[in-house]
C-alpha cells in the first residue's frame, strides 16, 4: 500500500504541474510576499536536515512501534507531523465588499480573515500534535518599523512574516500599489495573506528551522535559492487550502476561483531578479494544487523534481 501511495500522489502532483506548465510566462510577473530571515538557529544541524529532494510521497509512513503518551513530533522539512495534519476546518469567513483601496475597511478584513485563519489551522495543528499559537499582525497604513526592520521593506511593498516575533506585517497601501492591477476584488489579496499565514505554519511546525539550516549547509547560491523556492512555494499551497477552505462563506464561487488561478500566473521572481519565490508557472501550479487537493501532504514541496519548484 505505502508503494500504491507513493506513485497515487506521484501523479497528482506531477499532473497538477504539468496542467500549469504549459502557459508561458507574462513579461512582467508581480512580487510575492515573502518570509524575513530568521537568526542562524543554535543547534547543530540532522543528518535528514540536509537530505536531498527525493520523489514525492504521500503521507508519513513511518509508525511508532507503540503508542506513546505524546505524539512524537517530526520537525524536518521532508516529513514534518504537519503532513499529518488532513485539510483545515472548513471555516464561516465572509469578507463582504471591503475596499482594498480603504485603510479602515482593509485593515479591519485583514484582522477578521486572519481569525479566520486561525479557526481553520489551530485544530488540523493539533490533531497533528503541533504546539499552537496564532501570528500576530502589524498593519500600517503606508508604513512601520517592527521586529524585522521596515514595513514594507525597502524598495517592496509586499506583506511579509517575521519569525523572531511570530508576527505579519503589512502595508495597506503598499498592497493596493502591487497587487490593484490584478483586480479590485479584495479575495486577491487576502489569498496573499494566507500565504504569509504559511510561514508561519511552517514556523511552528520546525518546517522553517529545516529549511533554514539546509540553507546554511547550501555550499552554492543556486542551491540556496532552490531551497528558498521550496519554502515559499509550500507557503503558496497553503495560502491556496485556506481560500478553498472558506470558499462557501467569503464566497469564493467558480468565477471568483479562476480569478485567483489567473492571478497566481501573474505572480513570480522578475526577470533578473533573485529566483527565490518560484516562477508563474510553479506559483500557479502550487496554488491550485493547495485549492485544489486541501491536504496538508499535498503541500509537500520538499520531496517533487526540481522542475515542479522552478
Amino acid at each position: 500500500m505505502g508503494m500504491l501511495a507513493l506513485v497515487f500522489v506521484l501523479v497528482v502532483v506531477m499532473s497538477a504541474m504539468a496542467r500549469v506548465a504549459r502557459t508561458e510566462d507574462p513579461v512582467s510577473p508581480v512580487a510575492l510576499p515573502t518570509y524575513s530571515l530568521p537568526p542562524l538557529p543554535s543547534r547543530e544541524p540532522r543528518e535528514d536536515d540536509t537530505a536531498a529532494p527525493s520523489r514525492p510521497s504521500s503521507k508519513p509512513t513511518s509508525q511508532a512501534t507503540r503508542r506513546p503518551t505524546t505524539p512524537t513530533l517530526n520537525r524536518t522539512a521532508k516529513s514534518n507531523s504537519l503532513y499529518r495534519a488532513g485539510s483545515p476546518t472548513r471555516t464561516n469567513c465572509p469578507a463582504g465588499n471591503a475596499s482594498i483601496y480603504n485603510h479602515a475597511q482593509f485593515k479591519a478584513l485583514i484582522l477578521k480573515t486572519g481569525r479566520c485563519m486561525g479557526d481553520a489551522w489551530a485544530p488540523a495543528l493539533t490533531r497533528a500534535g503541533i504546539p499552537w499559537t496564532p501570528p500576530h499582525y502589524m498593519i500600517a497604513a503606508r508604513k512601520g518599523r517592527g521586529a524585522c526592520g521596515d514595513y514594507p521593506s525597502p524598495g517592496s511593498n509586499v506583506p511579509y512574516y517575521c519569525p523572531s516575533n511570530s508576527t505579519i506585517y503589512a502595508s495597506t497601501s503598499a498592497m493596493a500599489r502591487e497587487y490593484g492591477p490584478l483586480g479590485s476584488w479584495n479575495g486577491i489579496i487576502i489569498s496573499m495573506m494566507a500565504h504569509e499565514y504559511g510561514h508561519h505554519l511552517q514556523n511552528v511546525s520546525g518546517i522553517s528551522d529545516s529549511w533554514w539550516q539546509q540553507t546554511i549547509n547550501s555550499s552554492s547560491r543556486s542551491g540556496k535559492m532552490a531551497l528558498s523556492r521550496r519554502h515559499e512555494l509550500q507557503a503558496t499551497c497553503f495560502g491556496g487550502m485556506f481560500m478553498r477552505s472558506v470558499a462557501a462563506s467569503y464566497p469564493i464561487d467558480g468565477t471568483r476561483r479562476n480569478t485567483l488561478l489567473w492571478a497566481y500566473s501573474h505572480l513570480g521572481d522578475p526577470p533578473g531578479g533573485p529566483r527565490d519565490h518560484g516562477n508563474t508557472r510553479s506559483n500557479a501550479a502550487w496554488f491550485r494544487q493547495g485549492y485544489t487537493r486541501p491536504m496538508a501532504y499535498q503541500c509537500n514541496t520538499w520531496v517533487v523534481g526540481s522542475s515542479s519548484v522552478s
